[in-house]
């Protein structure tokens, strides 16, 4: 078990940080006061106070975080000016939130993603740059017998180069595209002696096995890969190299991740994928066994991911606070504070349902659950 929560934490320890990092840096950019930064949620383990006065804390639920600001309730759109301005002098003024122009709070409400974003792409630049990336190319070395790749009209000895449209630059890009695609024909491109030809695929959905032995639904095409010419090529990238392949990444497993929320809403992807905290600590204890390398690749992917959710238009979530401001520019004014609140109850209504069903898989793949 320690195996599991030891790794779950410091995963969560690190992504939550750099998040709400993210929000009080731009907070202290634009003046407004910060009384609370905290990793965790409940009772304070332990934490210290900053000369600004600022209570820096980790408490014992690691399942989130928080920044809070001077004279803050919240972060909605505020339609009380009258009030907070009789409630506080001048120069606590300043501090406030509330008071600050809509830009720089939008700022400070992007600012915790934002940060998701920036550490999953130092995070995939320094692995490029200093352990080097694959681009071995991915040689079909086998097409099983009345797969879908047969039927789709692959070959052994096709190299494949591209996969809906995504350059297949190394032997692992081909389970990645494959898996995250949520369309019902998935097109190959392959080279075949000296042409390029298209070819298009409809997987079948089969029960198996994750690289960690987990059981998930899979989408298989029914080909077998290997190593073009028997060659390992793995690459140190220079720095103007390692950011574009960083920055690639981030945004292809952004997109991708928003494809497959998208497709699950509609009923088009497998929903038993979708994971909470017993999930992430399971998964993220079995990455650590594999070595410091996998488990902070993983955590670039929970960046993103938790950057990813954050931006969702949620009330309760950055994105549902970046939505209420989005309102008060195009009216020129706050929604009312009756409207926010009904918001509000929607959103939470939302989080505790994700909670739940997360939670449930979670379960189920424990076997808890059938």
């Amino acid at each position: 078990m320690l195996n599991f929560i030891l790794p779950f934490i410091v995963l969560i320890l690190v992504v939550v940080f750099i998040h709400e990092y993210g929000h009080y840096y731009f907070a202290k950019k634009y003046g407004v006061g910060v009384t609370d930064f905290s990793v965790g949620f409940g009772k304070e383990i332990f934490g210290w106070n900053d000369k600004s006065g600022t209570r820096w804390k980790i408490c014992w639920i690691p399942l989130g975080g928080y920044v809070k600001f001077f004279g803050d309730r919240n972060v909605y759109s505020q339609a009380d000016h009258k009030e907070i301005l009789e409630k506080y002098n001048k120069e606590e003024r300043k501090k406030l939130f509330t008071l600050k122009p809509l830009y720089q709070r939008a700022l400070i409400v992007f600012g915790g993603p934002l940060a998701n974003f920036l550490l999953a792409l130092i995070i995939f630049f320094s692995i490029y740059t200093f352990v080097g990336k694959d681009f071995t190319p991915a040689v079909i070395n086998e097409v099983q017998k009345d797969s879908p790749a047969m039927a789709g009209g692959l070959r052994q000895n096709d190299i494949v180069l591209e996969i809906d449209g995504n350059k297949v630059e190394s032997i692992m890009d081909v389970s990645k595209f494959i898996t995250m695609s949520t369309d019902e024909i998935i097109d190959f491109k392959v080279k075949r002696s000296y042409d390029e030809l298209i070819f298009k695929v409809k997987p079948k959905m089969v029960l198996g096995e994750d690289n960690l032995g987990n059981k998930l639904n899979k989408r298989i095409v029914g080909i077998k890969l290997g190593v073009y010419n028997n060659e390992i090529n793995n690459v140190k990238l220079g720095p103007v190299q390692s950011i574009y392949h960083a920055a690639n990444e981030v945004y292809y497993v952004s997109i991708s991740s928003l494809k497959y929320i998208g497709a699950m809403i509609f009923g088009k992807a497998d929903t038993s994928q979708l994971g909470g905290p017993i999930r992430i600590a399971k998964i993220s204890g079995q990455v650590a066994e594999f070595g410091v390398l996998a488990f902070i690749s993983m955590m670039a992917y929970i960046s993103i991911s938790l950057g990813l959710v954050n931006l969702f238009p949620i009330p309760m979530l950055d994105g549902g606070h970046l939505m209420f401001y989005a309102f008060e520019k195009v009216l020129g004014r706050p929604l009312s504070q009756k409207t926010q609140e009904g918001f509000f109850r929607i959103g939470l209504f939302l989080l505790i349902s994700l909670m739940f069903f997360t939670t449930f898989n979670d379960l189920k793949d424990l076997g808890l659950f059938k």
